[in-house]
């Protein structure tokens, strides 16, 4: 127990970013728009919110500057494409990049600063559960929040009438429109709590998992966050399995490196994006499922009938 529960509480650490962007890119792309930026909203979140806890000194303050911050960033990618009807993929790039390069400005100063990193939450008793209590009720404000995000998201698309009506925005937005729903204004919301969750994804990256800030400290998360949503077929529930499942993968290649598999580091480090690229391979062998799942405006531009 004494190196099973150190490793789950890592591979928990490991999962709560992607699971924040992944949940922010599902309902965007529920609502039939492809961001393909979100390794840049996440790098922004990032910087942001190192920067608001550099300055204030406030946790909070941190947690807020990088949900702008991803935010921000995602106003653009909106404008941009649901209103100048720019492509989706080449915006999402664009941003991408924009993000990166962005962020590396921002953040010259911050490099070599130390946080001690968001403060635990223990619920009283319930932490002084044997093995249990580490597990489930020791963690931080944002680690909760995935939890209970991963829930809301799923009862909004399956249970609510706003998720309902965004996700007819996805599969028909000529016939949505046609039912009167403002089709550019829900895509626009989708695009902003996508680029909301990204930057928590980022906020808890440099404020948690690794409290600092390094350039390009995402290290590629954006993209198999993009990967989950396909992993999953557009269902959140199989977001949060995924999220765990590559979580857990990152984690074991940090384990294996610590207990001296005789594996080139290099090798062990390419373990997460080898799972990407393999779930994505599989995945691909069944086109129907993904059709089926699918928005089948996912990726279009709207462009309303006189």
């Amino acid at each position: 127990m004494e190196i099973l529960i150190p490793a789950i509480l890592t591979v928990i650490t490991a999962a709560t970013p992607l699971l924040y962007a992944a949940l922010g890119e599902l309902v965007a792309e529920k609502s039939g728009v492809l961001n393909l930026g979100v390794e840049g909203m996440i790098l922004l979140g990032a910087v942001c919110g190192f920067a608001a806890v550099y300055l204030t000194g406030s946790a909070a303050a941190g947690i807020f500057a990088g949900l702008a911050g991803g935010m921000a960033l995602s106003v653009v990618f909106g404008v941009l494409v649901l209103g100048f009807q720019a492509s989706q993929v080449a915006t999402g790039l664009a941003l991408t990049i924009f993000g990166i390069g962005l962020s590396a400005l921002l953040g010259q100063e911050l490099v070599g600063v130390a946080y001690q990193g968001l403060p635990k939450i223990s619920l009283p008793l319930l932490s002084k559960i044997p093995a249990l209590g580490p597990l489930l009720f020791r963690h931080d404000f944002l680690v909760y929040g995935s939890f209970a995000m991963a829930f809301a998201v799923y009862w909004f698309l399956a249970r609510s009438r706003a998720g309902l009506v965004l996700r007819a925005v996805g599969d028909s937005h000529d016939a949505a429109h046609a039912m009167g729903y403002p089709v550019v204004r829900i895509r626009f919301a989708a695009v902003l709590f996508g680029g909301g969750m990204a930057g928590l994804a980022g906020a808890y990256l440099s404020l948690a998992y690794s409290p600092l800030w390094i350039e390009n400290m995402s290290a590629g998360r954006g993209w198999i966050a993009l990967a989950l949503v396909v992993f999953a077929t557009w269902r959140p529930w199989r977001v949060f399995i995924g999220a765990y499942l590559f979580g857990g993968i990152t984690i074991l290649q940090l384990h294996a490196q610590v207990l001296g598999v005789g594996v080139p580091a290099q090798v062990m480090s390419m373990l997460p994006y080898l799972a990407t690229i393999a779930v994505l391979v599989l995945i691909s062998r069944d086109r129907n499922k993904i059709k089926l799942n699918a928005p089948a405006c996912i990726g279009k531009p709207f462009h309303p009938a006189a």
